[in-house]
């Protein structure tokens, strides 16, 4: 997350986990999931803030502090991306719990997550390209944790990684856009 690069590799790991998929899909998705109630769970709407501010069009982003995409209304936002499109390419963001050494560490790759289970929820899964980022050190009193975690570091690893889904999905739109043109 510190390293300047990462935009650049998110963005490059994006591009590499939608690769195929963005030219069979009829519209793209940020699914942003986390509430903006607990500093720990706050990395996927302050990501979907950063994404809706940056794209007028081209991307539907779901999940922002204004309007969070939480465990109380994920099963509604899945439902509505369902209806919206036949084929979308949903990436989702989520922060997530782990291994002391791993705090920091923001992680791409191919398929859905699972919202909720570092606080064993059990949610349904989400995405076709995931974006997880360590928030803090998960195992004992996960809530107290999330609770808990530095606002400073939340914050950081959001710009990290709403800048590269920003490069990533720009990218991603041009592969589109050049396949629906024949290019």
């Amino acid at each position: 997350m510190d390293d300047a690069r990462a935009p650049a590799v998110i963005a490059a790991a994006l591009e590499s986990c939608a690769a195929g998929l963005a030219e069979r899909c009829d519209g793209l998705v940020a699914l942003c999931i986390g509430t903006d109630r607990s500093i720990g769970d706050a990395l996927g709407p302050l990501v979907g803030s950063r994404l809706q501010a940056a794209f007028c069009e081209g991307i539907t982003v779901l999940g922002t502090l204004d309007k969070p995409v939480h465990a109380g209304n994920l099963e509604e936002a899945l439902a509505w991306v369902g209806r919206a499109f036949r084929r979308p390419l949903v990436v989702a963001v989520d922060a997530c719990l782990g291994r002391a050494e791993s705090v920091g560490m923001l992680t791409v790759g191919p398929g859905s997550l699972r919202p909720g289970a570092g606080v064993s929820k059990s949610l349904p899964a989400a995405g076709d390209v995931y974006l997880t980022g360590v928030v803090n050190v998960g195992g004992f009193m996960e809530y107290f944790v999330l609770q808990n975690t530095r606002l400073s570091l939340v914050m950081r690893m959001a710009q990290v990684a709403a800048s590269g889904l920003e490069q990533g999905l720009r990218a991603v739109l041009a592969r589109r856009a050049a396949a629906l043109h024949g290019d």
